[in-house]
């Protein structure tokens, strides 16, 4: 099947099929991962950012390519986590700033587009290496440049897009020696190549289907979406909702007819779904008992919802006075922590705004820029605490008007540091100044463990293995927590080292952690050791040297 352009119904189609390629072969992309840490993998934040582009174009109702990618764009930038997803949402952005306005795709607007999403990514990354999801989109596009000049065949320059990207997809090991080493390809070239190939079966006749679990619509098809913050007059007060699960067996559908008109005479908002095996129901009145008894008739009823308007009118008024009254802050503090110790911890030190998420769980674009703004201060400073957040961080600051200030702390002990010395009577550049040092004064060891077998940096790693990382730089392999911890606090410890700081995980034992920190005051008599509940999944210790 040859075609010469692309409408807006296919490319959703082709959108959809890409989607559910990636989601299928997640943990596939997922193993390409060159250090085996239980961190979020590649494959996993592809996927969640790519399902929520699909969520937001499906919103849209348009049969234009430029409105639905335009919906694309901004669902991946909502939903966008971990480095590979935040260059995955720069690359459909750069999509459709080529595509906006387009009804339909030829084969050089084609071109265009995959230029215009390298170009995209690319400016968004500081620092940009070769060898990775970056290298496979400028190549691809490249070779479409050279290759297509006067083809009106959209069909044939897919098939030729996606030969190019396996070819430069197999040479990344070449770019990167730690691929090479491993002996595995680009894990984020590999996802985006995923991606692509979904959207050519697409292109083909063949789309791939969505699971049926990644497929399950949150909202029943044609039902209310219930938004009580936009009724400025509330007539009706009880938002009610129920489901009469289990209908009598002599059920007609002309007496599902009858409820809804019954429904109608008592409120508004009313919304009766029914394929006769079950019956949903919405309605705002202000007699809920009726409504359920009238609902009775018809069979059992479950799920039984009621939600008082009044009340939560009343509330958002008295929020709004609130906020109108308040004088925006100077200062704001977002910081990024999971493990419920660590939470407290930054709750202590009097943060803002605390957004879960760390090395098992990237938070979104969306979920950062929202703690941002929440924060309603003038100059807000955000504590990413993780590599592999630093960059979604940044890209949240430029969707909000107050001045953001993203501190690259990689870990949770360096933005402990960058807090601890937050002086709120202290200028903007002041505090920026001393929030870095002390975080860069920060040394941090990571004990963990490998989740599969690799080589990486010229080490055999089995999965079980007990890894230290000094700076989430791989260190040492041992068989035990403790071992690990020990000798990547000797390797940290230096002359004009004063304070070791222990946060044990979920995995450790309060007795375990004591008898940790009873042997490094002992080793380490010219330190304070002190020992802190951090809570955190899967990492046995953090530990920071000051």
């Amino acid at each position: 099947m040859t075609r010469d352009k692309i409408d807006g119904i296919l490319f959703r189609e082709m959108f959809q099929s890409g989607a559910a390629l990636l989601s299928q072969n997640r943990e596939s992309v997922n193993a390409l991962n060159v250090f085996p840490v239980p961190d979020g993998d590649t494959g996993t934040n592809m996927t969640q950012t790519i399902n929520s582009a699909v969520k937001e174009m499906e919103k849209t109702r348009t049969t234009g390519v430029g409105e639905a990618a335009n919906a694309i764009a901004r669902g991946a930038l909502k939903g966008a986590r971990g480095n590979s997803g935040v260059i995955l949402s720069q690359i459909l952005r750069g999509f459709a700033r080529v595509l906006d306005g387009c009804e339909d795709i030829d084969a050089q607007t084609l071109v265009k587009a995959l230029r215009g999403g390298a170009d995209t990514a690319y400016k968004a990354v500081m620092k940009p290496k070769e060898g990775t999801i970056l290298t496979v989109a400028r190549v691809m596009a490249e070779d479409m440049e050279r290759r297509v000049k006067d083809s009106d065949n959209v069909t044939d320059v897919f098939r030729q897009m996606l030969e190019s990207g396996e070819a430069i997809l197999k040479k990344t090991p070449d770019m990167l020696p730690v691929l090479k080493q491993a002996g595995v390809v680009d894990s984020g070239g590999m996802g985006l190549l995923v991606i692509y190939r979904g959207m050519f079966a697409a292109l083909s006749g063949e789309p791939v289907e969505a699971d049926v679990e990644e497929a399950r619509p949150t909202v029943m098809p044609g039902e209310f979406v219930d938004d009580h913050d936009s009724l400025e007059e509330i007539t009706f007060g009880y938002c009610t909702e129920f489901i009469v699960s289990h209908p009598r067996e002599d059920l007609r559908e002309s007496e599902v007819v009858r409820l809804r008109k019954r429904l109608e005479r008592i409120g508004d908002c009313v919304l009766v779904i029914s394929d006769m095996s079950v019956v949903k129901v919405h309605v705002h009145t202000n007699d809920p008992g009726k409504a359920l008894q009238y609902a009775l008739e018809l069979g059992e009823l479950d799920a039984i919802k009621i939600d008082n308007m009044f009340e939560e009118h009343r509330e958002r008024v008295r929020m709004k006075e609130e906020e109108e009254k308040a004088k925006p802050k100077e200062y704001g503090i977002v910081s990024v922590a999971l493990g419920d110790g660590l939470v407290d911890i930054f709750r202590e030190l009097q943060i803002d705004r605390i957004v879960d998420g760390g090395q098992t769980m990237n938070p979104s674009i969306e979920d950062l820029y929202e703690a941002i703004e929440q924060t309603h201060a003038k100059n807000v400073f955000v504590l990413p605490n993780n590599t592999n957040i630093i960059l979604a961080a940044q890209q949240a600051a430029e969707l909000t008007q107050r001045n953001v200030l993203v501190l690259p702390t990689k870990s949770v002990p360096m933005g402990i540091a960058a807090a601890l010395a937050f002086d709120p009577e202290a200028g903007i550049e002041e505090n920026l100044s001393a929030m870095t040092e002390a975080a860069e004064n920060v040394h941090t060891a990571s004990i963990t463990y490998a989740v599969r077998d690799t080589t990486f940096e010229d080490k055999d790693i089995h999965s079980g293995d007990i890894m230290g990382l000094i700076d989430n730089k791989l260190e040492y392999l041992g068989k035990t927590a403790r071992e690990v911890s020990l000798e990547l606090v000797g390797r940290m410890v230096g002359e004009e080292s004063d304070l070791i700081t222990i946060y044990y995980g979920s995995d450790v034992s309060q007795e375990e952690a004591e008898q940790l920190n009873q042997e490094l005051s002992e080793l380490y008599p010219q330190c304070d050791v002190d020992l802190q509940r951090g809570g955190q999944p899967l990492y046995y210790y953090l530990i920071a040297v000051e």
